[in-house]
């Protein structure tokens, strides 16, 4: 048994069939991407990496899935079901970054390729499958629970995986965000959280929920979802010096479909981008490397649930400085961060309760008016830029 330590989760065990898993070079890589990107020219500590994440969505979906066993031992076959399953969840959760390119979404925004995408390449090459094999899961079950989409075999372990909702990857990085970034108010209640986690009935399959007296923890949990966001995710510094890095990403890239190769896009990470940028001389290039500002923030548009006061200014903007000058954020990269996001009538979470099974947002008030359609948007102006002269 090996053991890691970590800040968050303390020792952290693995066998030594996932400790090679972690010295392959796919999983090494994630030591040189960040988890927050450049959040750390706003957070100068968030200097993170994926491979932490990694280690630490294991020590969380480990936690959650021995506690749903213990309280649900009636949905699971006998050991060796409880076993492959344990040995599946684990072996996801350490493997369900492996897609990210360079800084994560700017580069997906350049390149037009998703990191799901790239997962499922990575999970085909020869060497990942043989340490799954050492490992006894199937890989078309890893990828079943890291991408989330089509029948699922194992529906609670999706959820504890890929989400949308209650998943180790989220009660991770809140966590260790918080932690690298010192905002208090991304903290929450894991302890509680996780022991009210429970396997609920619905519609012939079992689906992961809480018991109602896990409310306040789960409470805790969307408030700091909502927290992070804001004072985070969405950091106008950091949404800023994205918007620059996808300009230089497009210098170092040209021609997008060179990195298609699994091989090319493996041999970037954030550290090269960065050592790219040395001798370029380019605005995006200087202003990313010396931290310079080409623009500066001239509105806050945050949980509005109309987007007309946001409209209303950002044409009185573009009509004043020209739309070449203006620059409009919004949430769209960073909408999976938001709190309980739940459509097409589906449940946020599934509560039990002592009258029945509800939903989340029946059970707390707070919770239901915290989720919902809502639209965060910024504007930007670059520098320099002088209003327009009107006749």
């Amino acid at each position: 048994m090996k053991r890691i330590f970590d800040p968050v989760h303390h020792f952290i065990e693995l066998t030594p069939a996932e400790a090679r898993l972690l010295d392959t070079p796919v999983m090494q890589r994630l030591r040189r991407l960040r988890q927050l990107g450049l959040a750390y020219l706003a957070f100068p500590s968030a200097e993170h990496s994926r491979f932490t994440h990694a280690l630490g969505a294991l020590a969380m979906g480990t936690r959650a899935f021995d506690g749903l066993v213990a309280t649900g031992r009636s949905f699971f076959r006998d050991d060796a079901d409880v076993a492959y399953q344990r040995r599946l969840v684990r072996a996801a959760l350490v493997l369900h970054d492996i897609g990210h390119g360079p800084f994560s979404h700017a580069c997906e925004a350049v390149l037009g390729r998703r990191h799901e995408d790239r997962t499922r390449e990575l999970l085909a090459l020869p060497e990942t499958g043989a340490q799954l094999d050492a490992l006894e899961v199937e890989s078309a079950d890893v990828l079943d629970l890291i991408l989330g989409d089509g029948p699922a075999r194992y529906p609670h372990l999706r959820e504890l995986v890929s989400g949308p909702n209650l998943d180790a990857d989220r009660m991770d990085y809140l966590l260790r965000d918080a932690y690298f970034t010192g905002v208090q108010s991304g903290r929450y209640d894991a302890d509680q959280l996780v022991a009210s986690l429970r396997l609920i009935e619905r519609d012939g399959a079992a689906v992961v929920g809480i018991d109602a007296r896990g409310v306040v923890a789960l409470e805790s949990f969307v408030l700091a979802r909502y927290m992070m966001f804001a004072s985070v995710y969405f950091h106008h510094t950091t949404r800023m010096f994205e918007r620059i890095l996808q300009d230089v990403l497009r210098e170092l890239w040209p021609d997008p479909h060179a990195l298609d190769p699994i091989d090319e896009f493996l041999a970037w990470d954030d550290f090269r981008v960065l050592n790219e940028l040395r001798d370029r001389r380019s605005p995006s290039a200087i202003a990313l490397r010396e931290r310079k500002r080409i623009y500066k923030l001239a509105a806050e548009f945050n949980a509005e649930h109309d987007l007309s006061k946001f409209e209303a200014r950002d044409r009185e903007l573009r009509s004043s400085y020209g739309s070449e000058n203006v620059w409009a954020d919004e949430q769209s990269q960073v909408l999976h961060r938001l709190p309980l996001v739940a459509g097409d009538g589906k449940p946020t979470i599934w509560v039990r309760t002592p009258e029945g099974v509800v939903d989340a947002r029946q059970a707390s008030d707070l919770i239901g008016k915290i989720t919902g359609t809502a639209y965060w948007r910024k504007l930007f102006v670059k520098r320099g830029a002088t209003p327009l002269i009107k006749n």
